[in-house]
């Protein structure tokens, strides 16, 4: 008891000494700090947690607290892995307070993606010192939540780490892939694409080393033959830049006759109905409408006086002028 007093009061002689007699208050402090930026906060409780265990163990007390510490974000994950799995995966590390995977609200179905939480803090660290697991036969790979996708590797640096691998046989697993490309160096994820619906594989998949230079001996090894069939390999960026005009068929222009009413002329894509937005082209590209015939000249309307003309039975005509100037008899009964 009396050695735990005497480290007290040796602790606070030292913190005179550096106050120069004076012990400041809470409020004081917070006066002092207020003004600095997180950068010096950082180096100055750093620097004093590594010099006073009781200030580390605050420090370390407070960080635990948060779940922002504790908190894993798992990408990678196969479309069939469920909470129950996911969590039996990071298990190994510690004690779990909650994790699960997360599902499209409209189909039910995995988003590929989920979350871990530690109960502590040293358990997360553990986790993040082997962030690449393979579950359900995919290679999966977490960061701390509050980092998002910025934790993983940037773009530039992934361009060189990740490859497309095509021509795969519909038997390779993702299994299969990783163990067939991880002689060339560690692997930070990979698996074969999946049809959601279908599960079935599409023929390719993905694989990211840990450093370009096993991306680019996998790429240069000759040996390129998995599932009895002669693989491709290539940078996955390079692949994204292939075009993909081939795999659409070609709408065809058809010549439509325009009637006169309408004032321009143009084209119809097959397989596509109106009303539709149609590219304009230089009217010189279309052979003209033929002419529209000219009209029929018109006869000059003559009028003629009722008692100007006759009946043919000799009667002068019994109604008034009809339509076009000619008289309406009415034949003698």
């Amino acid at each position: 008891m009396g050695s735990k007093k005497n480290m007290e009061d040796l602790k606070k002689r030292k913190m005179e000494e550096m106050g120069n007699g004076q012990i400041l208050s809470q409020e004081q402090l917070r006066s002092l700090l207020d003004p600095l930026n997180k950068s010096q906060l950082v180096d100055l409780l750093s620097k004093l947690g590594s010099q006073y265990p009781s200030i580390a163990e605050e420090i370390k007390s407070v960080a635990s607290a948060d779940p922002v510490h504790r908190k894993l974000f798992v990408r990678g994950l196969a479309w069939n892995t469920t909470s129950e799995t996911l969590c039996a995966a990071f298990q190994v590390h510690g004690e779990l307070e909650e994790g699960a995977v997360i599902y499209d609200k409209a189909t039910g179905k995995s988003r590929g993606y989920g979350f871990i939480t530690y109960k502590h803090m040293e358990s997360t660290q553990s986790a993040l010192t082997a962030p690449s697991k393979l579950i359900d036969g995919r290679m999966a790979v977490c960061n701390l939540a509050c980092e998002g996708l910025s934790g993983a590797s940037t773009t530039s640096d992934l361009t060189h780490r990740k490859l497309y691998i095509g021509g795969l046989s519909p038997d390779v697993t993702s299994e299969m892939l990783l163990n067939f490309f991880v002689r060339h160096g560690e692997i930070e994820e990979g698996s074969v694409a999946y049809d959601k619906d279908s599960n079935e594989s599409r023929g390719f998949g993905f694989v990211t080393y840990k450093t370009a230079e096993s991306a680019k001996k996998a790429i240069d090894d000759p040996q390129k033959f998995l599932g009895e069939r002669t693989i491709t390999v290539k940078l996955a960026d390079n692949h994204k830049g292939k075009p993909v005009q081939a795999l659409v068929p070609a709408a065809v222009p058809l010549a439509l006759p325009i009637p006169a009413r309408y004032p321009h002329a143009g084209t119809a894509l097959v397989g596509y109905t109106y009303p539709q937005n149609v590219a304009s082209y230089p009217a010189s590209s279309y052979p003209s409408p033929p002419a529209a015939p000219a009209p029929y000249p018109s006869q000059p309307q003559v009028p003629y006086a009722p008692g100007a003309v006759k009946d043919p039975l000799g009667q002068p005509p019994t109604t008034p002028m009809g339509m076009g100037g000619y008289p309406f008899y009415v034949a003698k009964q």
